[in-house]
This record gives C-alpha cells, sequence and structure tokens, in this order.
C-alpha cells in the first residue's frame, strides 16, 4: 500500500511514499538494535545535550512543522504552533530531569535485608516500538521519544499513515540535534506490518497510543512475546458543571474542552453533566458558543475550528449524530454536514440522550458535544463513571464535599477541579479501564521502559 499525506481541507493528495521493504526493515532494526547498545552506555549529560539541541531545532523549525501538521490532518494553525512549541518544553524538562528520575534509590536500613548496601538501579530495556497517532502528530511522539530517548533506550517510530511528513520531520529532527544514527528511526509501514516488527527479539517493549482495537491487538502480539507494553487509548471524557460554579468560567472552558483540534483529542471533554439548577443557563451559553465559532481553513489565522483529519472520520461522527437524532436526541446547534471541499463538520450540541443511542456507549471523535441534566452530585458521579473509558475527567464547583466526592468517585486517570484536562510533563497521564493502562510523563513516564534492578550488596 502507498502512504499518501492528504490535505483535509481540500481532499488533494500532498505527496505519495512507498512503504518500507522487508529488506529495509531489517536494517532499520538492526541499526536500533547496535545503536542502544551504545546508547546506553552514554551519560546523562550527553543525552541531556542532545535533547537541549533537539529543543532548539525544533524551535527554529517551529513554524515549518506547524504548516506540515496543518496540512496533512488539519489542525489550526494556531494550535500547530503551540503543539511544537508544548514539546520543546517537554524535551527541555526531561532533558532536565531524566537523571534525578533515574537516581539509584538506596534502602534506607540496608541491614533489613542482611546487606551492607541494596538499591533499586533504572537501566534502559532496549528498542521500544511506538504506534502512533494523527490527532497530535508531534505530541503524542515526542511525549515518549523525549523521556525514552534520555533512559538510554532506543525507539522506532511507526506514525498513522496520513501524517508521514510528519513522522520523517521527527527522525530528521532527534539526527539533526546530534543523536546517533539508530536512536530514532521512522518505519514508514502500513498497520500489517507491525505485528512483525513487534515479534522480532530485538524489540523490547511498545507502547501505543490510539484506538481500543489496536490497542487489543498490540497488547495480545506483546503477551504473547512477554513484552512490555503501555497503552492510552480512547477516551469520552465528563465535565461536570454544579451549581457553585463559576458558570461563565465553566462555559468558556467547555467549549475548548470540546473543539480543542478539532474535536479529536482523546481528552477532549466530550459529555457535559450539568446539575438541574444551572442547566438551562449552561446550556443555552454554551451553545451559543458553539455556533459563534469559526469553522474554516486551518490555515488561516481566525479559523477556530478546521475540518476532521480523514473522510472515514467525518463519516463515523455522522453516523453517530443520525443515530442519535433518529433515537429522540435534540440538536440544540449543528448536526449537518456542509456542502464543499474538504472533511469539515460544524460544532454540534445534543441533549436528550438516552442509553440506547451509539453516543451514549461510544466514543464521538468530532466536535460534538452531549449534554445531560442531573439533580446531584451523585447522579452526575454515576453518568460520568455508565461508560467503559477512564482516561480524563473535569469537575466545576466551589463545594468542598463536591469536589473531594468527584476525586475520590471520578473513575479516571485523571481528574481537574474547575480547569481545562490537559497533559503536562510534570504530571503523569493514562487511563484506566478501557482507556488503557500505564502512565506517560513525569517520573512515572521514564521508568515505565526501564527495569528497575534490585540491587543486594554484602
Amino acid at each position: 500500500m502507498t502512504l499518501a499525506s492528504v490535505n483535509p481541507a481540500t481532499g488533494e493528495t500532498l505527496k505519495t511514499f512507498a512503504p518500507l521493504t522487508a529488506d529495509e526493515i531489517e536494517d532499520r532494526l538492526a541499526l536500533a538494535d547496535r545503536a542502544f547498545q551504545e546508547h546506553r552506555r552514554t551519560t546523562f549529560a550527553t543525552r541531556a545535550a542532545w535533547m537541549n539541541t533537539a529543543a532548539d531545532v525544533l524551535d527554529a523549525r517551529r513554524e515549518e512543522i506547524a504548516q506540515v501538521m496543518t496540512a496533512e490532518m488539519g489542525k489550526t494553525i494556531v494550535a500547530a504552533r503551540a503543539e511544537a512549541a508544548k514539546c520543546a518544553r517537554a524535551m527541555r524538562f526531561y532533558a532536565e530531569h531524566a537523571e534525578g528520575f533515574l537516581a539509584d534509590e538506596p534502602l534506607a536500613d540496608p541491614s533489613a535485608v542482611d546487606a551492607k548496601t541494596a538499591m533499586i538501579r533504572w537501566q534502559p530495556l532496549g528498542v521500544v516500538l511506538a504506534v502512533m497517532p494523527w490527532n497530535f502528530p508531534l505530541w503524542q511522539v515526542v511525549r515518549f521519544a523525549a523521556p525514552a530517548l534520555m533512559a538510554g533506550n532506543t525507539g522506532l517510530l511507526k506514525h498513522a499513515s496520513n501524517v508521514p511528513q510528519t513522522a520523517l520531520f521527527l527522525e530528521e529532527l532527534y539526527r539533526e540535534a546530534g543523536f546517533p544514527p539508530g536512536c530514532f528511526q521512522t518505519l514508514l509501514i502500513g498497520s500489517k506490518q507491525v505485528e512483525g516488527v513487534l515479534r522480532d527479539p530485538r524489540v523490547a517493549a511498545a507502547t501505543l497510543t490510539g484506538s481500543e482495537a489496536a490497542g487489543r491487538s498490540v497488547a495480545s502480539i506483546a503477551g504473547d512475546e512477554v513484552k512490555k507494553t503501555v497503552l492510552e487509548l480512547g477516551g469520552s471524557d465528563a465535565f461536570v458543571v454544579m451549581p457553585s460554579a463559576d458558570l461563565d468560567a465553566a462555559v468558556a472552558t467547555a467549549v475548548t474542552a470540546r473543539v480543542q483540534n478539532n474535536g479529536q483529542s482523546c481528552i477532549a471533554a466530550k459529555r457535559f453533566i450539568v446539575h438541574d439548577a444551572v442547566f438551562d443557563a449552561f446550556a443555552d451559553a454554551f451553545t451559543a458558543r458553539m455556533r459563534g465559532l469559526t469553522v474554516g481553513d486551518p490555515a488561516d489565522e481566525a479559523t477556530d475550528v478546521g475540518p476532521l483529519a480523514t473522510e472515514q472520520g467525518r463519516e463515523d461522527v455522522v453516523e453517530l449524530v443520525t443515530d442519535a437524532v433518529r433515537a429522540g436526541a435534540t440538536v440544540l446547534c449543528g448536526g449537518e454536514t456542509p456542502d464543499g471541499p474538504g472533511w469539515f463538520y460544524p460544532p454540534t450540541v445534543l441533549t436528550d440522550i438516552t442509553p440506547d443511542m451509539r453516543v451514549f456507549t461510544e466514543e464521538v471523535f468530532g466536535p460534538v458535544a452531549q449534554l445531560y441534566r442531573v439533580s446531584s452530585a451523585e447522579e452526575a458521579v454515576r453518568i460520568a463513571n455508565a461508560t467503559t473509558f477512564g482516561l480524563g475527567s473535569a469537575a466545576w464547583t466551589d463545594d468542598a464535599d463536591e469536589r473531594d466526592l468527584f476525586v475520590d468517585e471520578l473513575e479516571a486517570g485523571a481528574v481537574f477541579v474547575n480547569g481545562l484536562v490537559a497533559s503536562s510533563p510534570q504530571l503523569p497521564f493514562g487511563g484506566v479501564k478501557r482507556s488503557g493502562y500505564g502512565r506517560e510523563l513525569s517520573a512515572l513516564g521514564i521508568r515505565e521502559f526501564c527495569n528497575a534492578k534490585t540491587v543486594w550488596l554484602a
């Protein structure tokens, strides 16, 4: 199969790429393995110098890669620049903190285990395969690559097939920064070639961000091979609003939370669960703001919402909205596919959602918001948790008891109170239930692909 870079705003094919041959894949596997044997023995200072240089190169080439992302997957140019800047910050974060995160951890009382010295030593696992999605084509990769490379691992990137130019840029970035050949390589391959790479004995572990189906496949193969995996899968995040909340702030954040990245984010708020006392006010203000967003060319600085990344992605959203409307959902705004080129879909608000509708249980990967009316904090928790997903969640309240309830009872990898759910290098990121397992970012993220070796000295 040919890999194609297609502009979702126009449907125009920008570039095509032939997938790697079997011999080319073998060459890259061998190089990654050889590079690991050397890279694992470099000092943290050496790796940090390369990583800081990578951040500098990315800053210098920010506009270039922002335009590539916007052209390949429809991200607004403003969001694309912000994504590149965030990646550079993450690189510098791990350059500064990796050595401390992976420092030896001595046992306070080694005599308790009859030793003079006992400790944990963190050591890299080897070649790690990263299977990454198109929605944050730079950030998703960097938040794996920065800690993995700083830990002494080497990386192989199987990026989404619709962002090959971004994938090749990433390989070039780390090479230009000074990382030796083989430390980070892009594999331009199709999904059917992933299993062979993952089963190769030179590959020690894998990380995947993507759909539940893709996660199950990678986890199954890795399980059969007894290899470590980290999975970050889908989400249908709850956004709870209670009467004590600052309603204006909640509405403004809710709009951003639903349409960021054109609505194509696993941690985008998708289900807005609002107390009856403020439901009508919230619904009116939220719908008005969603209706007022500018949909158009993602390369235009004034655009709020660009196209969906793929034609199939838009069809999936249309199917879910159509199913909900047929089953009795009310459309407060949007809900109709526009005419013209590109894979655009308008900001849409649905209410009167019932459990028999597909949107109640499935992730809607587009700018479609669902509103739910509840009469108590306990009912809000029940509806929020009535999903197989558990990635992020937000709760808006100024009541201390409600805050504690939401923090304790919302089933998610993250709970943000009175704020926008987001990922950052300082905090661990990941989900529970069918949103995956393991953690990226922070100290936990860099340790995921390390061996916690017990050291006992008499």
